[in-house]
């Protein structure tokens, strides 16, 4: 196993990490935005985990290590990370629960599409609206894991300052990420438009 598989297994070995954080009820809360030690913690191993996605792949490329493994576990160590940082908010009661369904949907039939082009010998090249649902996934990630308050309370009109900035911030970077996600989905569907409907 190469250096960048082993970084993306690495990926994979700190959600399980990340998970377990909340079980041992670490008390405190830093004085500025009232985030708890915990949620700061948990911020660190997602944001640790967030630039191996990005230096797997610098690597692979850099040294010419791109490997049929590397493709193969690389997007689910992603998707993995993503959607468990994204249920562990819902558990926590940061965000909505529609936002991870909407975004594993996406995921699923992204995946579908996929094997079927793939059983039809054709490659979807990846765009650029990829990226961009992944960035805004992680930036929204981690202004959720900094916010204390629910996805949206800014529209209560109750909060002022530090929180009121951070939670408009979460709140608005969150809808961002879900309006990509929505979006990398339909234009990865209208390129394979051909694919989908010769397969019926």
């Amino acid at each position: 196993m190469n250096l960048p598989n082993k970084i993306t297994v690495a990926r994979i070995l700190l959600i399980p990490l990340m998970i377990i954080i909340p079980f041992f009820n670490i008390q405190g809360t830093i004085p500025i935005g009232g985030i708890t030690y915990s949620n700061l913690i948990i911020l660190a191993i997602f944001l640790l985990a967030s630039f191996t996605d990005f230096l797997d792949g610098y690597l692979a490329r850099k040294n010419n290590l791109v490997t049929t493994f590397g493709k193969f576990l690389d997007p689910i160590a992603d998707k993995l990370l993503v959607l468990a940082a994204l249920i562990m908010l819902v558990e926590m009661g940061q965000i909505p629960g529609w936002i991870p369904i909407i975004i594993a949907a996406r995921e699923f039939i992204v995946s579908g599409i996929r094997m079927l082009a793939a059983g039809e010998g054709n490659v979807i090249a990846a765009s650029w609206l990829g990226k961009v649902k992944t960035v805004s996934q992680m930036i929204a990630i981690s202004l959720a894991f900094i916010d204390t308050s629910h996805f949206m309370r800014f529209l209560d009109g109750e909060m002022m300052g530090i929180a009121l900035a951070l939670n408009v911030l979460m709140s608005l970077s969150m809808l961002v990420s879900v309006i990509t996600t929505i979006w990398s989905g339909v234009d990865y569907f209208i390129k394979s438009k051909e694919v989908v409907l010769k397969s019926k």
